[in-house]
């Protein structure tokens, strides 16, 4: 027999035999299972390469948005402009100096723009010569340890490691710093020098601002010769107009729904009721306050252990961290702006950018109604800058009042003296002002326009996470101290963790918002090397976690290194934190030696300085003959610079060094790593 296809068939067969064996089934089931996984594996990384050029990376931006959004030449070509400038701000206050600036240039017939670095390809700066009498103004901050500040971070890096021609590139920079610290505008200056170094031209020299003084006196006497420096470069002349138009423009939101207005979020709406990792700057984590405990022994003072707990939430820290917390105003200040105002606060408005080219719509989230951006997103508690002086004079009725505030407005030596005298020296806040100055009466959207915004608290961790993985610890002092006016100024932050005590029952814990910075205080990599820590105060803070992680490792059988503590407060049995804790570390090993200065239970005054010049012996056996690492943590005004001298003295005298070669040994261990200083002014 043959089938259709004259193929032969045998017909003899006795036993029916299976058209398909079992070997043939097994051998189909394989090739098919191998065909499944090829072709489902080479979809996935076809997928997966389809999908790689649009991944955003959160710290930069990606190459399809740099070329849609981030031109700011484009921006500039398009709308007339040739005044751009640049912020690299942390607290906010560089970001303000930029807009006061792209304001004033309408002055100058220079149409201005400010702009966000790390959301510009800055690499369209060797396009400015395409400009005509286009200049380009740096405000920037150094931050930390002689760092830029995160939104300047690409462009730094950018600088360093570019070779741009910036011929025809005009500039100017100004420098936000402090000179208690030892990178005093470290960033600034290098962006000055390095701008120079690629062809740019430098139209008028750079100005370093100095927040421990008056950097807002800095900045003002800097900016008035700025223009006249302009002028004469570009050959021009200021029209005499001054340039009050507003930023943003009022927006009735009366009728948006509840669910689209925000509520106190730094960015995300309901970002607090839906949380998602992970947790940043602009998404905090709403942590519940586990402990809220009193140090202090006795006294008027108050010093507070709180911990944060952060169970779940996936963070992530490590000993020298820093945890940023987020506070808002009380609501006693926030009411009395409605009563001196005469406002609604439960209305609800946005202010919406008239500069449509600007990627910052608003100046914090909106819609919001006016008590909620008064309570979290306005800093309704330090001292306003001149700039608001001369705006709200149009809103005084009395003669005296816009006298007065013409005066501190103005940039004379007489007009300097009274803002110093009455703003800074008798530290007036807004609330003060609109009190003092019963006539003036700003709208109030207006005001919040000018306000700055409200900027979250760092606090050193006093914890390890070897031993505490699931909360973070924090060393505060509660700020409360009388102004020359009589008044009691209350620290935003502390004074509302002070309020956030946890309790037994079943009701709701208290929360709010944080997130992690990293920090480069950090113990050595070997557990073995020796240190020595420097603490007074709430300075003991990061030191506590790091004789929890020694203590931890000494547990685990692991050799641990000397371990010496200098510590001061006013009075033992008064303001010694953590006394029984330390005391227990010295009794089991894990702290060496615990050096002790009580600066009032004496008739002579005695602090941490003086013991360490006591002890240069010590000091110099760890540092200089056992290689450790000394670390400083507290005030950077006086006791990190006496601290700094008195190792400097040490060295010379026990390294029998010249004073040249002593401060080169120590600059040596700063570069090294082996000298660090977690200060603040």
């Amino acid at each position: 027999m043959e089938n259709s296809e004259g193929v032969k068939i045998e017909s003899t067969v006795v036993t029916e035999e299976p058209l398909i064996s079992a070997l043939d089934i097994a051998l189909f089931v394989v090739i098919i299972t191998v065909a499944y996984f090829w072709y489902f594996k080479r979809d996935k990384q076809s997928s997966s390469s389809e999908r790689k050029p649009y991944t955003i990376q959160p710290s930069s931006l990606s190459s399809i948005e740099r070329t849609s959004n981030s031109s700011f030449i484009k921006k500039l070509k398009s709308t007339g402009r040739s005044l751009v400038v640049f912020y690299g701000s942390q607290t906010g206050t560089a970001e303000e100096f930029a807009g006061r600036i792209a304001k004033e240039g309408a002055r100058y017939k220079m149409k201005g723009m400010v702009a966000d670095p790390e959301e510009c390809d800055m690499a369209d700066l060797v396009e400015m010569k395409e400009i005509q009498k286009s200049l380009a103004i740096f405000c920037i901050a150094t931050y930390g340890e002689g760092d830029p500040t995160d939104n300047a971070m690409d462009f730094y890096e950018w600088l360093q490691n570019g070779d741009a021609d910036l011929e025809g590139l005009n500039y100017a920079v100004f420098g936000l710093g402090n000179k208690t610290y030892e990178h005093y505008n470290e960033i600034a200056i290098y962006i000055d020098q390095r701008l120079e170094e690629l062809g740019a031209t430098r139209v008028h020299e750079i100005g370093l601002g100095d927040d421990d003084a008056n950097i807002e006196d800095d900045f003002v006497s800097w900016k008035e010769k700025l223009w006249e420096s302009v002028c004469s470069h570009y050959g021009i002349e200021e029209t005499g107009e001054e340039s009050n138009i507003r930023q943003y423009k009022l927006v009735d939101c009366s009728e948006v729904l509840p669910e689209r207005i925000f509520s106190g979020e730094i960015s995300r709406l309901k970002s607090y009721e839906n949380q998602r990792f992970p947790f940043d700057v602009k998404n905090p984590y709403l942590s519940k306050i586990a402990v809220n405990r009193e140090l202090h022994k006795s006294g008027d003072r108050s010093c507070m252990h709180i911990e944060f707990d952060i169970d779940g939430s996936n963070m992530r820290y490590d000993t020298g961290d820093h945890v940023a917390v987020y506070p808002k105003n009380s609501s006693e200040l926030v009411d009395k702006i409605g009563e001196l105002l005469n406002a609604d606060l439960d209305a609800v408005f946005s202010l919406l950018n008239t500069d449509e080219e600007s990627s910052k719509k608003h100046p914090f989230p909106c819609p919001c109604t006016y008590r909620t951006a008064l309570t979290y997103y306005l800093d309704i508690t330090s001292n306003p800058r001149t700039h608001i002086m001369k705006e709200l004079i149009e809103y005084a009725s009395d003669p005296k009042d816009q006298e007065k505030l013409k005066l501190m407005a103005s940039s004379t030596p007489e007009g300097k003296k009274e803002f110093h005298e009455w703003i800074l020296r008798d530290n007036r806040n807004i609330v003060h002002i609109l009190e003092d100055l019963p006539s003036v009466k700003p709208d109030l959207d207006h005001l919040c326009e000018l306000l700055p915004r409200l900027q979250c608290r760092y606090y050193s961790i006093s914890s390890s996470p070897k031993v505490y993985p699931k909360s973070i610890h924090i060393t505060a002092v509660l700020v409360n101290y009388t102004t020359p006016t009589n008044r009691v100024n209350k620290g935003v932050a502390t004074n509302l963790l002070a309020q956030l005590i946890p309790t037994n029952d079943e009701l709701p814990q208290p929360t709010i918002p944080i997130y992690i910075r990293r920090s480069q205080f950090r113990l050595p990599p070997k557990s073995q090397t020796p240190i020595i820590m420097i603490g007074p105060g709430t300075g003991l803070a990061p030191f506590r976690g790091f004789i929890q992680e020694r203590d931890y490792a000494r547990k685990e059988g692991r050799e641990i290194g000397e371990m010496v503590l200098y510590f001061g407060c006013r009075k033992k049995d008064e303001d010694f934190i953590y006394e029984n804790e330390l005391q227990e570390y010295v009794a089991n090993g894990t702290l060496t030696k615990l050096h002790l200065a009580f600066s009032r239970d004496q008739p002579e005054k005695k602090y941490v300085t003086h013991l360490l010049e006591q002890n240069a012996d010590e000091l110099w056996n760890i540092i200089g003959e056992k290689s450790g690492h000394l670390y400083v943590c507290g005030d950077a005004r006086s006791m990190a610079k006496d601290v700094h001298s008195i190792i400097v003295k040490v060295v010379m005298e026990k390294g029998q060094m010249t004073n040249s070669q002593a401060l080169n040994y120590v600059k040596k261990m700063e570069q090294q790593k082996r000298y660090s200083a977690d200060v603040w002014s």
